[in-house]
């Protein structure tokens, strides 16, 4: 199977030149779906640090681009809606988001902001122990108590040993929260939950926010809320504004 598809079909979201080249790496799978931008494409086409496949391995083998608090060495890996990239020698560090188009787009933070990530609660299972364990929306897997729900969103560090996904803070998914919209027309917009109407059917349920900035009232459905604070924004994420 192919490492590779022409760039004509390669998502929307990659925000990439059609026209320059015949193809592009395709994403390899892994914490998110085949929609995720490649490592490899996220050096080449956004930030620009390597001209060819080449220079991109060189740059992985040599452990200088960290995801999530792990080197990458898999130019394939797929970079998702909050995930953390840092570039050590160079200082940088950076959050993925959507943009008002629906484009993947890397967004400069600082150095403290880069030690923790914002999850998604995707769902809880009970594991051998009668222990609660979250499965978080990016594949990771985490041990907690009940009082953690689907659809809420969690920060976690990105330490190593002890310190690596102990919860920092929470965002439960409820009216009055804020969010994000990951997901439809309504992409990158931020707002405040107004109403969650459950449906008794196989129909997404729905939710109403709120634009505090504008007044102004917007409707998505559930799969594409992404909690990102409480009264506000969180500080950490005042960049969403």
């Amino acid at each position: 199977m192919s490492n590779y598809l022409k760039r004509l079909v390669a998502p929307e979201s990659w925000h990439i030149p059609k026209k320059v080249q015949k193809f592009v790496m395709k994403t390899a799978p892994g914490p998110h779906n085949a929609g995720a931008l490649p490592v490899g494409v996220w050096l080449r086409e956004h930030v620009v640090l390597a001209q060819n496949a080449s220079e991109v391995r060189k740059i992985l083998h040599q452990r200088d681009i960290i995801v999530n608090g792990r080197a990458c060495r898999n130019p394939q890996m797929g970079l998702g809606v909050f995930d953390i990239v840092s570039i050590p020698k160079l200082g940088k560090h950076y959050r993925i988001q959507l943009d008002m188009r629906g484009n993947l787009v890397a967004v400069e933070i600082s150095a403290e902001s880069a030690k923790t990530r914002l999850c998604k609660v995707q769902n809880k299972t009970t594991v051998r122990g009668g222990k609660v364990q979250l499965n978080l929306a990016f594949g990771a897997n985490i041990l907690a108590d009940n009082t953690y729900k689907a659809k809420d969103s969690i920060v976690v560090t990105l330490g190593d040993g002890e310190d690596r996904f102990r919860i920092v803070d929470h965002f439960p998914f409820t009216e009055g929260n804020v969010a994000t919209i990951v997901g439809g027309k309504h992409s990158g917009k931020v707002g405040r939950i107004v109403e969650i109407i459950k449906t008794a059917s196989s129909v997404p349920n729905r939710v109403i926010l709120t634009d505090d900035s504008t007044g102004t009232r917007f409707e998505t459905i559930e799969e594409y809320v992404f909690m990102v604070g409480r009264s506000a924004i969180a500080p950490e994420l005042e960049a969403l504004a």
